[in-house]
C-alpha cells in the first residue's frame, strides 16, 4: 500500500538511509510546544524502525514525504494508535519546519485518507494535543470533526475523526 502522488507530492517508504532527514524534521523546535523535549537521532532510528515493523505488519506506516524533484518534506502515513485501550487507524504528518504553512500536510494528508479509504480503513482519527491548532486545521481540512479528548501516551490528546467511504 502507498499513497498516490499529488500535484506536489510523492510517497515512498522510510528507509534507514533518511536517517538525517528523519533527525531534522523529528528534532525541529516546535513553536506549539517550545518546552517540550527535542527528539535525538537516537530517537529518530527508533522512528524508523518502527515504521519497518508498521510496514511489515500492517501494510502501511507513515511514508517519508517528498517533492517530485526528491525535496525531503516530512513524513504522513497510517498508524496504529491505542486510545484508552482501543485501536485506531490514526493519520499523522510531520513537516520540515521552512515548509510548514504551505499547505504540504493536507496535500499528502488527503492522499493518504483516500489511500486508507481505498484499503478499507473505515474510520479514520488524527490524535491532537490541544494546543496545536495548526494540526487541528490539517485534520479539518480532511474532512475530520471532533469526536471526543482522551488520554494518549499519558497526556490529554483531542480525537478528530472520520467514517471513511468504502471504494
Amino acid at each position: 500500500m502507498l499513497p498516490e502522488p499529488t500535484a506536489r507530492l510523492r510517497f515512498r517508504p522510510m528507509r534507514t538511509s533518511d536517517l538525517d532527514d528523519m533527525t531534522a524534521v523529528l528534532s525541529a523546535f516546535d513553536p506549539v510546544r517550545p518546552g517540550h523535549r527535542r527528539r535525538t537521532r537516537d530517537d529518530a532510528v527508533r522512528w524508523i524502525e518502527w515504521q519497518e515493523r508498521n510496514y511489515a505488519e500492517h501494510d502501511f506506516g507513515l511514508w517519508v514525504v517528498e517533492t517530485h524533484d526528491g525535496t525531503f518534506v516530512g513524513d504522513c502515513g497510517l498508524t496504529v494508535q491505542d486510545v484508552e485501550g482501543v485501536p485506531h487507524v490514526e493519520v499523522g504528518y510531520h513537516v520540515m519546519p521552512e515548509l510548514r504553512r504551505q499547505g504540504h500536510a493536507t496535500e499528502a494528508a488527503r492522499s493518504v485518507r483516500d489511500c486508507a479509504a481505498a484499503h478499507g480503513v473505515e474510520h479514520l482519527v488524527a490524535l491532537i494535543r490541544p494546543e496545536n491548532t495548526p494540526s487541528q486545521g490539517v485534520a479539518r481540512n480532511l474532512g475530520m470533526v471532533l469526536e471526543r479528548r482522551a488520554q494518549v501516551h499519558g497526556a490529554e490528546a483531542l480525537v478528530f475523526g472520520m467514517r471513511l467511504a468504502q471504494s
